[in-house]
């Protein structure tokens, strides 16, 4: 658990291995409800190495002095990253005319 929005990390270890690395993180929204996207990669034990990029965006909630998290939902692959960018971008440019 974290306290402090900056601490809020998805990088996972296990036996001095990073199974998780994080790349890169972005706070969407801040306050008692925070949201989180997160670029990462996982590592492959057939291979050796990490994987492709992935994405997730994850809520996470204010309790006690703790960000816990509430929700996640992962992006499977880059074109699915591409179409809910295309959706957004579309979405928000109707909304601007």
């Amino acid at each position: 658990m974290a306290s402090d929005i900056k601490d809020i990390t998805i990088q996972y270890e296990e036996d001095d291995t990073v199974l998780v690395k994080e790349l890169e993180k972005e706070v969407l929204s801040k306050g008692a409800w925070t949201t989180i996207l997160f670029r990462y990669q996982q590592w492959d034990p057939k291979t050796e190495g990490y994987g492709p990029d992935r994405y997730s965006i994850r809520r996470y909630r204010k309790v006690k002095d703790e960000y816990r998290q509430q929700s996640k939902f992962t992006i499977s692959s880059v074109q699915q990253a591409r179409k809910i960018i295309e959706t957004l971008q579309k979405w928000i440019g109707d909304a601007e005319e």
